[in-house]
């Protein structure tokens, strides 16, 4: 695929002066062509509604998501990944973020590292790939060789693939069994696709995470119920949503997080079911870890 023929690549005719065009007007301009961002997204949504299905399966055969890229689109998979154990609870190893040029590449441009098409194999065969695992690649311009290399092996290895990309028809595309690809047009800056074709993967990796947690019991109503107290802020709200599903004052939905060994879920259970911390923990077992389910068990 030849990048000149590229939607990514192409010149954006709203932007052919932007070299001279007032700070105001210029960022009129980028948020005008940010809005085309949520509207490509929006015919993306039932395959990346059966991503997430995908995901949430594999989360509950023990399998992993895995987010493969190079520049931008690698540091944004590793971004996703980096959140999710303090949001979801989850351990370091069931989301992970894999970028060419590996951690270097997340504060320094390894720009060369995208071009070796047998790098992903490797990186994935350093985390130990399985069957059950998820492989993500993401790239904008969906020819990233990288990222073929890494989606090619996934699917040898028997891996369900995903690829993210923001234009038709790209290499990734065909070899994922899902492509998801909202094509955002132009950049306003010709080529730069951190920007429109940046936010279009943002979002979307929003998506297949907080939908696979929440297809996997992560979530209670619209609350972070398996959230980690790891700091102040997050002690904090996991004792207001302890007050929220369950109308305790403070001073108890504290006294309840400590009983609970800073388990929100184990907490909730324990005041909303009158039970101690095993038979919370045992219920919670019974039902997958489904809050909903165990408040009705």
């Amino acid at each position: 695929m030849d990048i000149k023929s590229l939607t990514s690549e192409q010149r954006n005719s709203a932007s052919a002066n932007l070299d001279q065009l007032s700070t105001l007007e210029l960022v009129k301009l980028f948020n005008s062509e940010d809005d085309k961002v949520t509207q490509a997204i929006k015919l993306e949504l039932p395959l990346i509604a059966a991503a997430i299905d995908i995901i949430a399966h594999a989360f509950q055969q023990n399998g992993r998501l895995i987010y493969i890229g190079a520049g931008t689109s690698g540091r944004l998979g590793v971004l996703d990944a980096s959140e999710c154990p303090p949001t979801f609870g989850v351990g370091h190893q069931q989301v992970q973020g894999i970028i060419a040029g590996g951690e270097a590449a997340m504060f320094k441009a390894q720009e060369g590292a995208e071009d070796d098409i047998n790098a992903a194999q490797i990186d994935l065969e350093q985390i130990q790939l399985t069957p059950q695992d998820v492989v993500v690649g993401i790239a904008a311009s969906g020819r990233t060789p990288y990222v073929i290399g890494g989606l090619t092996f996934a699917n040898k290895f028997g891996c369900d693939t995903i690829a993210i990309s923001c234009n038709n028809d790209s290499p990734i595309s065909s070899i994922a069994k899902i492509a998801i690809t909202p094509v955002v047009g132009p950049e306003v800056l010709t080529g730069s696709s951190r920007m429109k074709a940046g936010t279009a993967q943002k979002l979307v990796l929003n998506m297949l995470s907080t939908g696979a947690m929440v297809r996997t019991g992560k979530v209670y109503q619209n609350l972070m119920v398996d959230v980690k107290t790891s700091n102040e802020k997050l002690i904090t709200r996991s004792e207001n949503i302890i007050m929220d599903v369950t109308g305790v004052a403070r001073e108890r939905a504290q006294a309840l997080l400590v009983q609970a060994n800073q388990h929100v879920k184990s907490a909730i259970l324990m005041e909303l079911n009158g039970v101690d911390y095993d038979t919370a923990t045992q219920q919670l077992a019974d039902n997958q870890g489904f809050l909903r389910q165990a408040l009705t068990s």
